[in-house]
């Protein structure tokens, strides 16, 4: 028993790092969040390249869900300490950040390789999240993290993708989306099924105005400038 034990954990590991290796060239056939979504919202979902992502939209994304993502090797450990002792504050801080202390890199593993769950589950998906994390860091590297990031996220209900969302909201590619309607489909991450920038519902409306602001303080970032890189 044991040793069959053994080897499931064998080939799972190899199964899934040749897999993981192989979507370092080929977008992710299917999700496990896309497909539980098929069977209800639908599935809306157009993959396309780096070159076809707009400066906006990758920027957008950096702003609101993880201003550190050009530094760290997957983790934000300064972000998960505070998470995990906050202190206490007088009042809120303006500008809450999307991402929390779940980098871009993590929440990439989480949507590729694993599935979303609930409360119940996150620390079963602690470990698997840990090492897909580190991987796709040190095989993928950050330009590829960050395509199949905005590929693969839910962006509105039944939708996937930064293609998607541009097309559903604003009958428009996503390369050429404005920073405006960049912001505002980012604004909506946390929960895309209910915070959509078309119609503008009430937190997408404060929330993009702040991610706004937050681009325009990291375009003079070397790092973030050098990833983005304008054509």
């Amino acid at each position: 028993m044991i040793k069959k034990f053994k080897r499931f954990v064998f080939y799972l590991f190899l199964g899934s790092s040749l897999y993981l290796l192989v979507l370092k060239f080929v977008n992710p056939p299917i999700t496990i969040t896309q497909l539980t979504n098929a069977f209800g919202l639908g599935l809306q979902r157009d993959y396309i390249a780096w070159e076809d992502m707009s400066y906006n939209i990758k920027l957008a994304a950096i702003a609101s869900e993880d201003q550190s993502f050009t530094d760290h090797s997957g983790f934000d450990w300064d972000a998960m300490e505070k998470s995990l002792h906050p202190k206490k504050k007088k009042k809120k801080s303006k500008i809450p950040l999307g991402g929390g202390a779940s980098t871009i890199t993590q929440q990439t593993a989480k949507n590729v390789f694993l599935w979303q769950g609930g409360s119940w589950d996150k620390y079963i998906r602690k470990i698997p999240e840990f090492y897909f994390t580190f991987l796709i860091e040190w095989v993928w590297g950050k330009k590829r993290i960050l395509e199949v990031y905005l590929n693969v996220i839910e962006t509105g209900p039944g939708c996937f993708g930064v293609e998607a969302a541009a097309q559903h909201y604003f009958h428009k590619p996503a390369k050429n989306l404005t920073r405006a309607e960049a912001a505002m489909i980012v604004a909506g991450f946390p929960n895309p099924k209910k915070f959509t920038a078309v119609p503008l519902t009430k937190r997408v409306a404060w929330r993009y105005l702040q991610i706004l602001h937050e681009m325009n303080n990291l375009e003079g970032d070397d790092d973030i400038g050098e990833l983005l890189k304008r054509k």
